[in-house]
């Protein structure tokens, strides 16, 4: 039963006290009480309507705010994704500068290396070179030295030469012997017959180098012993008379027929 009810029906008199007519009741008497429930009904469906309006736009706030998040989240994932991939590529970078820094110090070094060693395979080529060059000057001195030498011996030769050609001349023909070139410019081969008792056809013959200032035998037929020859060589070279030679020479080939 409602509020409204009750309180009519305790204000409302009984049946019985209605069928007695009594006069004007007490409650007739009474002031008319208006509680507002209508405005309060009014008042709370306005508040509930707020209310939900308040509840709606909260979640619709917080739905946002919830999407807003995730989006700044996964910007910031793909934020970091990206700075972990500068990261890497930065990495990946260094490591190839070092690696070409370790690359170029490595070439810097063989480059020194090579430079040192160059250097001192200049510094001994240098050292070389002079030797060489104080070795080409005493070499010229030396051979300046030989050359006079030798153009004193030639005009010594040649002066020697006006008298020994009448003398040569008398010796070829007392010791039954001829002059013969022996195949180079400083060698006279100097061919003797009549020098065996047995056979005077018969030839020896020795090979006579004038290559150097001293006289030397280089082949002979019959063959001689060496150290003959030698002090016949030496007579000669001492003395220096052509003579001496052929004479000598003679009388070693007689006596090695004779042997």
């Amino acid at each position: 039963m409602s509020r409204k009810s009750v309180m009519s029906s305790t204000f409302e008199p009984s049946l019985s006290t209605s069928r007695q007519p009594l006069g004007p009741s007490l409650a007739d008497t009474l002031p008319s009480i208006n509680f507002g429930f209508d405005e309060l009904r009014d008042r709370m469906a306005k508040f509930t309507a707020k209310f939900d309006d308040f509840i709606e736009q909260g979640r619709r706030r917080v739905l946002e705010e919830r999407n807003q998040f995730r989006m700044n989240v996964a910007e910031l994932q793909e934020d970091q994704r990206m700075k972990k991939k500068d990261i890497e590529i930065l990495q990946l970078k260094t490591n190839t500068y070092q690696q070409t820094m370790a690359k170029e110090a490595a070439e810097t070094r063989e480059m020194q290396a090579a430079i040192a060693s160059l250097t001192e395979q200049r510094d001994k080529q240098a050292a070389m070179r002079d030797a060489l060059k104080e070795q080409i000057v005493a070499t010229q001195r030396e051979i300046d030295a030989r050359l006079a030498a030798q153009r004193a011996h030639a005009a010594q030769l040649e002066a020697q030469a006006r008298y020994n050609v009448p003398e040569l001349d008398f010796w070829v023909t007392n010791l039954c012997m001829r002059i013969e070139g022996a195949g180079a410019e400083d060698r006279l081969k100097f061919v003797y017959t009549h020098i065996d008792e047995r056979n005077w056809e018969r030839e020896a013959w020795f090979e006579l180098s004038m290559s150097g200032r001293d006289y030397h035998v280089r082949h002979c037929r019959p063959k001689l012993e060496r150290e003959k020859v030698e002090k016949v060589l030496d007579r000669v070279n001492e003395t220096r008379e052509l003579v001496v030679l052929l004479k000598g020479m003679r009388e070693l080939f007689v006596e090695a027929m004779k042997s």
